[in-house]
């Protein structure tokens, strides 16, 4: 799913799921049924603020690179280390996440690298399509921690999809009532717009929005 094909799908609410695309609207986590909430960010209004512009700068003396994804055991060595840092359930690999056993990728994807030296530090996944890209993971080396990698990748994916002259930066979902996942908000929140699924519109984000989608969501159920 390449192209404008995957335009479409990101553009009602769809996300890549290692060779298929799917949605939903809930997760359970903890017993408690949690609302979903797709978010996309429109990069022509994306800017910066202190925050993001000093996480660029103290992150300026790693070196970046952007190529199509090619899954390496470095990748994989890099994604075992990070898996057992964290403490949330974490997919089991890079290639069960991506492929699930395929031999070839349906997806046009590309890799961010970022390298202290020669060390391979952070990798960010994302999936190319004509007007818009989707973030599909990020990860770094527990030794780096502090230097808030899995945001910065975040903020190259953006850099990255203006210089390409992209529309949208896809990067999933959040969840209500489970904040681990906000993070996604940080490149600008502003800029974030939320997935109404009962129009099938694009909304300008907003706790106020999202917690209003929240109740309405559940009580449908």
């Amino acid at each position: 799913m390449k192209g404008s094909e995957l335009d479409l799908f990101l553009s009602i609410g769809y996300f890549r799921m290692q060779q298929e695309v799917f949605t939903c609207q809930y997760i359970v986590f903890n017993d408690t049924l949690c609302p979903v909430h797709w978010l996309r960010l429109s990069l022509a209004r994306i800017t910066f603020g202190p925050k993001q512009s000093r996480l660029l700068r103290i992150n300026e003396k790693f070196s970046v690179t952007v190529q199509p994804f090619v899954l390496t055991p470095e990748i994989e060595s890099l994604y075992a280390l990070y898996k057992k840092s964290v403490d949330f359930d974490a997919p089991l690999s890079v290639e069960f996440w991506l492929l699930n056993g395929a031999l070839k990728s349906g997806f046009d994807t590309y890799a961010i690298e970022v390298r202290d030296g020669n060390r391979l530090i952070a990798v960010g996944i994302f999936d190319n399509g004509e007007t818009s890209i989707a973030g599909i993971m990020n990860f770094y080396h527990p030794d780096y921690r502090k230097q808030s990698l899995g945001k910065y990748l975040m903020l190259l994916k953006v850099n990255y999809a203006r210089n390409q002259q992209k529309q949208y930066y896809y990067p999933g979902y959040l969840v209500s009532y489970y904040p681990k996942f906000d993070y996604k908000l940080f490149p600008c929140e502003a800029a974030t717009e939320v997935f109404d699924e009962n129009t099938g519109r694009w909304l300008p984000f907003s706790w106020e929005t999202v917690n209003a989608m929240a109740t309405f969501k559940l009580e449908q159920q």
